[in-house]
């Protein structure tokens, strides 16, 4: 049986969240958490998931450049990622975190909004999760067909 794995797309505003099922098939949105720099509420939320889900594993996705190269959005998403370790090494929670290569999973994900149907209008609602369950569900596909998932675990130094 696989572990139950969360998927994190972060954005300035709103950080997208989805979940894997146990069998660690099929990924599926959960919420959309709003960033909050100064108390970090999205961070503890996030924190609570793991804890009441049992959540072994999080991917957190890695923006990049299409050329490869770093951009601002990688550096915001690096430096959630490592609070995210500090803080649940500072609660004692036990998980490991991942940065994984997300580029174009927003694009992908407004994509598939737009083909479900969704006017443009009312993507922002759901576009971080529909970006979070494209992370997420890109780890459990290479997990099922044995293929190398290319992910950075976050280590604090």
């Amino acid at each position: 049986m696989a572990s139950i794995a969360l998927g994190v797309d972060v954005g300035l505003a709103r950080v997208g969240v989805a979940v894997s099922d146990p069998s660690g098939l099929l990924a599926t949105p959960v919420m959309t958490l709003r960033r909050d720099a100064k108390k970090n509420s999205d961070r503890r939320l996030l924190l609570r998931m793991i804890v009441d889900r049992g959540v072994s594993e999080v991917y957190i996705g890695e923006p990049k450049a299409l050329s490869g190269n770093a951009t601002e959005s990688t550096k915001m998403a690096r430096d959630y990622a490592i609070a995210l370790v500090e803080e649940a090494n500072a609660a004692s929670i036990e998980v490991e975190v991942f940065l994984v290569d997300e580029r174009l999973s927003s694009v992908s994900a407004h994509r598939a909004l737009h083909a479900s149907g969704k006017k443009m209008a009312s993507h922002r609602e759901v576009v971080d999760q529909a970006a979070a369950i494209e992370i997420l569900q890109q780890v459990l596909d290479m997990r099922r067909n044995s293929v190398r998932v290319q992910a950075s675990r976050v280590v604090l130094k």
